[in-house]
C-alpha cells in the first residue's frame, strides 16, 4: 500500500481544487469497477457489484487536503492568503508551500522575520495567518502574475512522503494523509476484491470538500440509495507528552472504531458488528471517542431516511500540518477490517436499529 499512499500524497488537491486527485482515482479504478463517474461537484463515485444480490453498502473517504488560497498579490510580489480548512497559525511560519498557478506549480515559503529581529519583537506573539504572506521569489505584482499566479490560486504544503521508524513498525510521514490514507485503504481494498466473491453492491465514494463542512459527501449521498455506510478517515491520537493529551488513542495500536465525534454518534449495530469482526479476525483495534473532529460519516448518516453509518479511523499525529504521521500497521488493520466487513456480508445481512 506504500506506493499508492506515496502517489496520492504527491498530488496537490486542497478543498475545492481536488481535480488532480479526482482524475487520478477515476483512472485508477476504471478497470476495477463496474461503473465510475465524477459528479458535478468533483466526487468520484465507483460501483462494484458482487456475485449475488445483497445489501448496498457505501464506503467513503475524502480526497481534499487542507490548504490555502491566494487572496491578494502585493505590489512587491508577496502573496496574502486565506485558509482552506483548519490550520494552527503557530506552525505556519517558514513552511514550504506549492502555489498551483495557471502555468504550473510554483514553489514558495510562508515568510517569517529573521531570528536576528526577535529581540526587537515580542517572541511570544503568534501572528494570525491574515498578517502573513507567501514568498514565491517575485519582486513585483507583475512578476507574480507572469508566473501564473492570480487571486484564487490554491496553495498546498510542499512536502514529500518518507517512511521512518524501525523495521516492522514503519511510519508514513507526509502531507495530506488526512485523508489520502483513507483513499489508499479504499483503493487497496478494491484491488484485493478482484480475487474475492462477495454479495451485494459496494459504492466507493471519494469525496471533495470534507475539510470545509462535509460538502462533497452531503451532495453525493442525496443521489445514492444504500443500506449502510462506513467512512474511513484519520483521527488525532492523544499519546504525546503535551498536558492536554489524555492517552485514549495511540499510534500503532490498531484501527480506531469510532463511537462518537461531534458529527456523529455511531449506530450501535454498526459499531458492535465492527468490534465483533475485529475480534473474530484478530485485527488490532481501539475504540474512539473524540468530540474534536467530524467526518463524512456525519453527513451520510443524516441523509435520506437515515443511513446506519460506522467510521474506521486511522490514528494520526500532527494532523493538518506539513508533516502528518500514521502507522503502516494501523493502515493495514483498517484495510483488513474493512475487507472483513465486505466479505462477511450476506443476502440476509441487516443493519436495523
Amino acid at each position: 500500500m506504500l506506493e499508492i499512499v506515496k502517489r496520492l500524497t504527491s498530488l496537490n488537491g486542497p478543498c475545492g481544487y481536488e481535480h488532480n486527485v479526482s482524475y487520478f482515482i477515476r483512472d485508477y479504478v476504471k478497470d476495477l469497477v463496474d461503473e465510475v463517474r465524477i459528479d458535478g461537484i468533483g466526487n468520484v463515485i465507483a460501483i462494484k457489484r458482487g456475485e449475488l444480490s445483497g445489501p448496498k453498502v457505501l464506503l467513503t473517504a475524502h480526497m481534499d487536503e487542507v490548504g490555502f488560497i491566494v487572496k491578494k498579490i502585493e505590489e512587491n510580489g508577496l502573496l496574502r492568503f486565506e485558509k482552506l480548512g483548519g490550520h494552527d497559525d503557530r506552525i505556519l511560519l517558514a513552511q514550504q508551500v506549492m502555489v498551483i498557478g495557471n502555468s504550473g506549480e510554483v514553489h514558495g515559503v510562508i515568510g517569517t522575520m529573521s531570528a536576528h529581529f526577535v529581540k526587537y519583537d515580542d517572541p511570544m506573539k503568534v501572528r494570525k495567518h491574515s498578517h502573513l504572506y507567501i514568498d514565491i521569489g517575485a519582486t513585483s505584482k507583475e512578476e507574480a502574475e507572469n508566473m501564473g499566479i492570480e487571486v484564487g490560486s490554491p496553495v498546498t504544503w510542499a512536502t514529500e512522503m518518507k517512511v521512518i521508524g524501525p523495521k516492522g513498525k514503519e511510519m508514513i510521514m507526509a502531507k495530506s494523509l488526512d485523508d489520502r490514507a483513507g483513499c489508499a485503504v479504499l483503493l487497496q481494498l478494491l484491488k484485493e476484491l478482484q480475487n474475492e466473491i462477495f454479495v451485494g453492491e459496494i459504492t466507493f465514494l471519494f469525496s471533495v470538500q470534507e475539510e470545509v463542512g462535509l460538502r462533497g459527501a452531503e451532495t453525493a449521498i442525496k443521489t445514492l440509495e444504500v443500506d449502510a455506510a462506513i467512512a474511513i478517515d484519520t483521527t488525532a491520537v492523544s499519546d504525546t507528552p503535551e498536558e492536554t493529551m489524555d492517552k485514549t488513542l495511540f499510534l500503532g495500536h490498531g484501527t480506531g472504531i469510532k463511537v462518537m465525534d461531534f458529527s456523529l454518534i455511531v449506530h450501535k449495530t454498526m459499531k458492535n458488528h465492527l468490534v465483533s469482526l475485529a475480534k473474530a479476525n484478530g485485527i488490532a483495534y481501539q475504540l474512539e471517542i473524540f468530540p474534536g473532529i467530524g467526518t463524512d460519516g456525519g453527513a451520510v448518516a443524516l441523509a435520506n431516511h437515515g443511513v446506519p453509518t460506522g467510521v474506521l479511523s486511522i490514528p494520526s499525529r500532527y494532523a493538518h500540518s506539513p508533516i502528518e504521521l500514521v502507522s503502516v500497521a494501523d493502515l493495514e488493520a483498517t484495510k483488513d477490517l474493512l475487507k472483513a466487513f465486505v466479505l462477511d456480508l450476506s443476502e440476509e445481512t441487516s443493519f436495523e436499529w
